[in-house]
Protein backbone atom coordinates (compact mmCIF):
# COMPACT_ATOMS: atom_id res chain seq x y z
CA UNK A 1 0.00 0.00 0.00
CA UNK A 2 1.75 3.37 -0.83
CA UNK A 3 1.78 6.58 0.95
CA UNK A 4 -1.28 8.28 -0.53
CA UNK A 5 -3.63 5.56 -0.40
CA UNK A 6 -2.49 4.94 3.27
CA UNK A 7 -2.88 8.71 3.56
CA UNK A 8 -6.29 8.74 1.96
CA UNK A 9 -7.30 5.80 4.34
CA UNK A 10 -6.42 8.15 7.27
CA UNK A 11 -8.20 11.20 6.26
CA UNK A 12 -11.22 9.23 5.21
CA UNK A 13 -11.40 7.57 9.24
CA UNK A 14 -11.23 11.12 10.25
CA UNK A 15 -14.20 11.97 8.37
CA UNK A 16 -16.43 9.47 8.98
CA UNK A 17 -15.68 10.07 12.91
CA UNK A 18 -16.20 13.37 12.92
CA UNK A 19 -19.97 12.11 10.91
CA UNK A 20 -20.65 9.68 13.27
CA UNK A 21 -19.84 12.13 16.41
CA UNK A 22 -22.08 15.07 14.80
CA UNK A 23 -24.79 12.66 14.65
CA UNK A 24 -23.81 10.92 18.06
CA UNK A 25 -24.50 14.67 19.63
CA UNK A 26 -28.35 14.31 17.95
CA UNK A 27 -27.70 17.21 15.84
CA UNK A 28 -28.87 14.83 12.86
CA UNK A 29 -32.53 15.82 13.77
CA UNK A 30 -33.73 19.01 14.67
CA UNK A 31 -36.40 21.68 14.31
CA UNK A 32 -35.40 22.61 11.19
CA UNK A 33 -36.74 20.87 8.34
CA UNK A 34 -34.29 22.53 5.35
CA UNK A 35 -31.14 21.35 7.63
CA UNK A 36 -32.57 17.80 8.32
CA UNK A 37 -33.22 17.48 4.06
CA UNK A 38 -29.95 18.50 3.77
CA UNK A 39 -28.90 15.82 5.75
CA UNK A 40 -30.82 13.32 4.27
CA UNK A 41 -28.85 14.31 1.05
CA UNK A 42 -25.85 13.96 2.64
CA UNK A 43 -26.60 10.20 3.85
CA UNK A 44 -28.01 9.45 0.49
CA UNK A 45 -24.66 11.25 -1.26
CA UNK A 46 -22.37 9.12 1.40
CA UNK A 47 -24.05 6.03 1.16
CA UNK A 48 -24.01 6.20 -2.82
CA UNK A 49 -27.96 6.78 -3.75
CA UNK A 50 -28.13 9.15 -6.38
CA UNK A 51 -31.88 10.55 -6.17
CA UNK A 52 -32.85 12.91 -3.82
CA UNK A 53 -35.00 12.09 -0.69
CA UNK A 54 -38.83 11.87 -1.39
CA UNK A 55 -40.41 15.38 -0.68
CA UNK A 56 -37.10 16.97 -1.00
CA UNK A 57 -37.84 19.52 -4.39
CA UNK A 58 -34.35 21.33 -4.09
CA UNK A 59 -36.00 24.78 -2.74
CA UNK A 60 -35.98 25.35 0.68
CA UNK A 61 -39.22 26.29 2.93
CA UNK A 62 -37.74 29.42 4.04
CA UNK A 63 -38.48 32.46 2.00
CA UNK A 64 -40.76 29.91 -0.36
CA UNK A 65 -43.43 32.59 -0.18
CA UNK A 66 -41.38 35.41 -2.17
CA UNK A 67 -39.83 32.45 -4.61
CA UNK A 68 -43.38 31.43 -5.38
CA UNK A 69 -44.17 35.02 -6.42
CA UNK A 70 -41.92 35.25 -9.48
CA UNK A 71 -42.03 38.22 -11.57
CA UNK A 72 -43.62 37.58 -14.89
CA UNK A 73 -41.31 36.45 -17.94
CA UNK A 74 -42.02 39.89 -19.70
CA UNK A 75 -40.17 41.47 -16.59
CA UNK A 76 -36.70 39.40 -17.35
CA UNK A 77 -35.63 42.75 -19.60
CA UNK A 78 -35.68 45.00 -16.93
CA UNK A 79 -34.00 42.93 -14.82
CA UNK A 80 -31.33 42.02 -17.47
CA UNK A 81 -31.26 46.60 -17.69
CA UNK A 82 -30.69 46.65 -14.07
CA UNK A 83 -27.57 44.02 -14.24
CA UNK A 84 -29.26 41.99 -11.86
CA UNK A 85 -30.56 38.37 -11.80
CA UNK A 86 -33.89 37.78 -12.64
CA UNK A 87 -35.93 37.89 -9.76
CA UNK A 88 -33.53 39.43 -7.73
CA UNK A 89 -34.90 41.29 -4.03
CA UNK A 90 -35.85 44.72 -3.78
CA UNK A 91 -32.98 45.91 -2.39
CA UNK A 92 -30.49 44.35 -4.74
CA UNK A 93 -32.65 46.17 -7.69
CA UNK A 94 -32.37 49.16 -5.90
CA UNK A 95 -28.73 49.24 -5.35
CA UNK A 96 -28.34 48.39 -9.13
CA UNK A 97 -30.70 51.30 -9.98
CA UNK A 98 -28.99 53.82 -8.14
CA UNK A 99 -25.59 52.92 -9.27
CA UNK A 100 -26.30 52.60 -12.60
CA UNK A 101 -28.45 56.00 -12.93
CA UNK A 102 -24.95 57.31 -11.13
CA UNK A 103 -23.05 56.34 -13.76
CA UNK A 104 -25.04 57.11 -16.86
CA UNK A 105 -26.80 60.35 -15.66
CA UNK A 106 -26.71 62.80 -18.13
CA UNK A 107 -25.35 65.41 -16.19
CA UNK A 108 -22.33 63.79 -15.85
CA UNK A 109 -21.83 63.71 -19.90
CA UNK A 110 -23.08 67.10 -20.46
CA UNK A 111 -19.44 68.30 -22.45
CA UNK A 112 -20.18 65.87 -24.91
CA UNK A 113 -23.22 66.09 -27.31
CA UNK A 114 -22.80 62.17 -28.01
CA UNK A 115 -22.18 60.82 -25.21
CA UNK A 116 -24.87 63.20 -23.49
CA UNK A 117 -27.63 61.49 -25.94
CA UNK A 118 -26.42 57.88 -25.22
CA UNK A 119 -26.23 58.72 -21.45
CA UNK A 120 -29.78 60.45 -21.99
CA UNK A 121 -31.10 57.13 -23.83
CA UNK A 122 -29.39 55.06 -20.96
CA UNK A 123 -30.56 56.55 -18.20
CA UNK A 124 -34.40 56.55 -20.21
CA UNK A 125 -34.26 52.32 -20.63
CA UNK A 126 -32.60 52.41 -16.76
CA UNK A 127 -35.47 53.94 -15.27
CA UNK A 128 -38.07 52.52 -17.49
CA UNK A 129 -36.89 49.02 -16.15
CA UNK A 130 -36.81 50.13 -12.59
CA UNK A 131 -40.31 51.90 -12.87
CA UNK A 132 -41.76 48.52 -14.33
CA UNK A 133 -40.29 46.24 -11.90
CA UNK A 134 -41.49 48.73 -8.86
CA UNK A 135 -45.00 48.54 -10.39
CA UNK A 136 -44.71 44.45 -10.49
CA UNK A 137 -43.64 44.58 -6.74
CA UNK A 138 -46.48 47.05 -5.74
CA UNK A 139 -49.43 45.10 -7.41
Amino acid sequence: MGIWSRLGTVIKSYLDDDINVFRSEGRHSSADPDLDAAFEELDGFLNGRKEKPAGNDGAFSAGAHERSKLPPEELRPCFTELGVPFGASAEECKAAYKKLLKIHHPDRHGKHEGNFKKATEKSARINAAWDRIEKWRVN
